[in-house]
């Protein structure tokens, strides 16, 4: 009785039918929307503090630092809320936007930005010193030499790293509703929670998590391939010629 109970709860299939429209063409779309500009700005903000961290000014490493200390250690949802919440108004007042929809992307911004500056700080240091005491060897100067030589193998090694970030930011956009989503800004989550609301049931809960799932494990097997493959390099095939040479050895003993 208790478990037909918790399948009437849980997975409602009338009810998680009725629901997936709306997470199609409303909830996926947000989702992804604040994802994945989230992540480019956070890449951006993070490639500043990539370089300001191993700057030779002491006082751009001192601002770097402070700045990823802050914002990887408050709570996501805490950084929601005071950006939101926080800045929303003053926004407002200078836009006259009242969709809290930029909050929601800008907190997430920052927050995605201090873990990707970590990410590509560490890619970058991972480089030999000797291919920029190469590069400068060849007359290029400290910046040139690390735009087009130290900064691309860096952020190489680093990519897996990124789309687990990204993966990351899937999920946290989940806490954007807590400002107060519009009926066509709302994402998966939102989506789901007033569902159920409207329901007493849970399985739009359900719904939303089928969904969340459906993005972030083939990222994740992505990310596992993708990682492999950097370690290990593609595989090659054999020659012609190395094929033909065992067939040649037997020959000649017989």
């Amino acid at each position: 009785m208790d478990l037909s109970k918790l399948g009437e709860t849980f997975f409602d299939w009338k009810v998680i039918g009725d629901v997936l429209p709306a997470m199609f063409t409303v909830g996926l779309l947000n989702t992804l929307v604040l994802a994945v500009v989230s992540a480019a700005i956070g890449c951006f903000i993070g490639m500043v503090l990539a370089l300001m961290g191993i700057s030779r000014n002491p006082v751009a490493r001192w601002a770097a630092r402070v700045y990823t200390d802050v914002f990887r250690g408050l709570p996501a949802v805490l950084t929601i809320l005071a950006i939101g919440l926080g800045f929303g108004p003053i926004f407002r007042q200078l836009t006259g936007i009242t969709s809290p929809y930029p909050m929601g992307i800008a907190a997430l911004s920052l927050m995605s930005s201090a873990y990707i500056g970590e990410i590509f700080r560490s890619g970058i240091q991972s480089v030999d010193k000797g291919q920029l005491e190469a590069s400068r060897a060849l007359g290029f100067g400290y910046g040139p030499s690390m735009r087009m030589i130290v900064v691309p193998q860096g952020v190489r090694r680093v990519l897996p790293a990124l789309v687990n970030q990204l993966i990351a930011l899937i999920k946290d956009s989940s806490l954007v509703f807590t400002l107060g989503l519009t009926s066509g800004e709302r994402e998966l989550f939102q989506i789901g929670q007033d569902t159920a609301a409207n329901t007493g049931n849970l399985s739009p809960y359900v719904a939303a998590a089928l969904f969340y799932l459906a993005m972030t494990i083939p990222l994740t097997h992505f990310v596992n391939w993708f990682d492999r493959r950097l370690r290990t390099g593609k595989a090659q095939k054999a020659e012609p010629d190395e094929l033909a040479a065992p067939i040649g050895k037997g020959a000649a003993r017989v």
